[in-house]
């Protein structure tokens, strides 16, 4: 399965459907198996520094094959992971809000929601990965 732009723009529209029914405006990136960007949107009044933030923790997603929640804790001082966000050229994003995107055990994208905190931004994260999960399920019938 590949992440084409169609399924960007559903992705996107379920995350921005999810972000305001919680009240919040967030920056929201779609990237393919190769984090290479596939959609990207941008709510009215979010802050712009979480544009890099929110490609990036997509982009980590898919690099590390994990949501970035899980680095979080093993990047603290002492922690087995600790500076691991100074690698990549400062790509890897140890916050919450970045999910990869797995079809038949195989990560084909991710996602990545910045601009509230990490679990706000990680809710509104998998309300795109349900919807992708829901599509690939009808995939199957």
């Amino acid at each position: 399965m590949v992440i084409s732009l169609k399924m960007a723009k559903v992705l996107l529209e379920a995350s921005e459907k999810k972000a305001k029914e919680m009240g919040l405006s967030e920056n929201i990136a779609i990237v393919d198996e190769g984090g290479n960007l596939k959609g990207f949107l941008r709510m009215d009044n979010t802050k712009f520094g979480g544009i890099e933030i929110a490609i990036d923790k997509a982009w980590t997603s898919v690099a590390m094959q994990m949501p970035t929640s899980n680095l979080a804790e093993a990047a603290q001082p002492g922690g087995p992971s600790y500076g691991i966000n100074t690698t990549n050229e400062g790509r890897i994003v140890v916050l919450g809000g970045g999910v990869p995107l797995v079809y038949n055990q195989k990560i084909v994208g991710g996602i990545g929601v910045s601009g509230a905190t990490s679990a706000q931004d990680i809710e509104v994260a998998n309300a795109a990965v349900s919807v992708f999960e829901a599509m690939v399920q009808r995939q199957h019938q």
